[in-house]
């Protein structure tokens, strides 16, 4: 199994007068994200699945992506919200779903978490090491067997210019 994991596209800076959940993208940020998946659709990428944390930010980079025909399945996923552990993903998500070795499932949310989910997965404890830009992209392939944290591969981290 494929698992892309993706940050949401740049959002409008946080205001005492509104909520971190409701934090909208910017014009920038809906530009740069619909290039970035244009990109990606271009390079052949297709995901079975695209989870997205409950936030506004993160639902919007969702919503471009399947818009740019990534995906026709868009699921709302608490697990990736800022506070979201990946042990609990695993175990409530991941594994009772029983996906296919063949499964390419895409996860937009946030950091510093997706970063951390990234390392805990290929190394089974967060470094701090790797830095997900805005509307960028981590690709790691899970195992077909067993827990999937500290027994992944990382092949793919691209930040978004690269992809523009």
């Amino acid at each position: 199994m494929e698992l892309y994991l993706i940050r949401h596209g740049i959002a409008e800076e946080g205001r005492r007068d509104m909520k971190d959940e409701e934090r909208s993208l910017t014009e920038e940020g809906w530009q740069k994200t619909e290039k970035v998946a244009q990109r990606l659709k271009k390079l052949g990428l297709h995901f079975d699945l695209i989870a997205t944390s409950p936030l506004v930010r993160a639902r919007q980079t969702a919503e471009i992506l399947v818009s740019a025909g990534l995906s026709s399945h868009l699921e709302e996923c608490t697990h990736l919200a800022p506070n979201g552990q990946i042990q609990s993903w695993v175990v409530d998500w991941l594994e009772p779903r029983k996906y296919s070795p063949e499964t390419q499932l895409a996860l937009v949310g946030h950091e510093p978490n997706l970063s951390s989910w990234a390392e805990i997965l290929v190394w089974e404890q967060e470094h701090g090491g790797i830095v997900l830009k805005k509307a960028g992209m981590i690709g790691i392939k899970l195992p077909e067997k067993g827990t999937p944290l500290g027994r992944s591969q990382m092949f793919w981290l691209t930040p978004p210019k690269y992809l523009l």
